[in-house]
């Protein structure tokens, strides 16, 4: 199991990215797919998840910024992130939901600068 998040880099306030998760996982469509972030010297946090069915939960801090979605043909998964703060800088993971710790990948860094 594989799960490559990429697509980070720096930005300055109020700008877009666009994170990606190429997920080798058996039965990907019927997985239900979540990003997830760690800024610096604090805990990893729950930032969106997407259902099987395409159903979409945020965190409060990212509500109406970002934006998940899906590509079950391609086994991936995006997260677009726009108005970017200098709070959401952090390393970015992709996993399912729940976590599973193994699925655990190297993350993508994206950093806001003020």
């Amino acid at each position: 199991v594989q799960l490559q998040a990429s697509g980070g880099g720096l930005v300055g306030t109020g700008g877009s990215l666009r994170l990606s998760c190429a997920a080798s996982i058996s039965r990907f469509r019927f997985q239900h797919m979540g990003w997830y972030r760690q800024p610096p010297g604090a805990q990893r946090e729950f930032v969106a998840r997407i259902t099987a069915a395409g159903g979409r939960d945020y965190a409060g801090s990212v509500k109406g910024r970002f934006t998940i979605s899906r590509d079950n043909s391609e086994n991936t998964v995006y997260l677009q992130m726009n108005n970017l703060k200098p709070e959401d800088t952090a390393v970015y993971y992709c996993n399912v939901v729940p976590s599973r710790g193994e699925y655990w990948g190297q993350g993508t860094l994206v950093t806001v600068s003020s």
